[in-house]
């Protein structure tokens, strides 16, 4: 029998719950037997991130709860940008008899014109994508919208000295205040 593997992938910048609430609910309703999250190395549109290793850090704290959830440094061992149809042929490549499936949020789909060969990786992995707050929900995505919570919101609040409770899990924004991330 073949085994499926979500892959979400992102720049978690920091991760916030809606990253946590998606990846749940991939875990819990979705066609999977496990998920892959999947850190950004280098953003491939050249958009400044924290350091690799505290965004790595987060996300074992944000989604170390989710039983089925691996974190994947596999962008770190590829370098360079972080191309999802470069992640995907790799990961193929190492896990033959898998199928993957792309686990993204709705907000993500109005930019997959500008993704390397969207076309390949919906090949590689069809996606599956949940709704969330403020996004239109197009055809076929997933019947939830998840919290209209974003990294960036959360990394302007830390800029301008602001809580950011209830945005973020407890133990990313303990990693967060603790590392002095996203002060201006």
């Amino acid at each position: 029998m073949t085994r499926t593997l979500g892959v979400f992938g992102g720049s978690f910048d920091p991760p916030h719950v809606g990253h946590v609430l998606l990846a749940a609910y991939a875990l819990s309703v979705g066609p999977l037997d496990g998920l892959l999250v999947v850190p950004t190395f280098v953003h491939p549109f050249g958009k400044t991130l924290a350091p690799y290793a505290h965004r790595v850090a987060m996300c074992e704290r944000a989604f170390g709860l989710l039983r089925g959830a691996t974190l994947s440094r596999l962008e770190e061992e590829l370098g360079g940008p972080s191309y999802t149809v470069r992640t995907l042929e790799a990961l193929t490549d190492a896990m033959p008899g898998t199928s993957f499936r792309l686990v993204v949020g709705a907000d993500v789909i109005g930019d997959v014109a500008r993704w390397r060969d969207f076309e390949r990786v919906s090949a590689l992995a069809p996606p599956f994508v949940v709704g969330r707050g403020g996004h239109v929900r197009p055809f076929g995505i997933e019947p939830l919208d998840l919290p209209a919570v974003s990294s960036t919101e959360v990394r302007a609040r830390c800029a301008r000295g602001e809580g950011f409770e209830g945005l973020v899990p407890r133990e990313v924004a303990a990693y967060v205040e603790t590392h002095g991330l996203y002060r201006a």
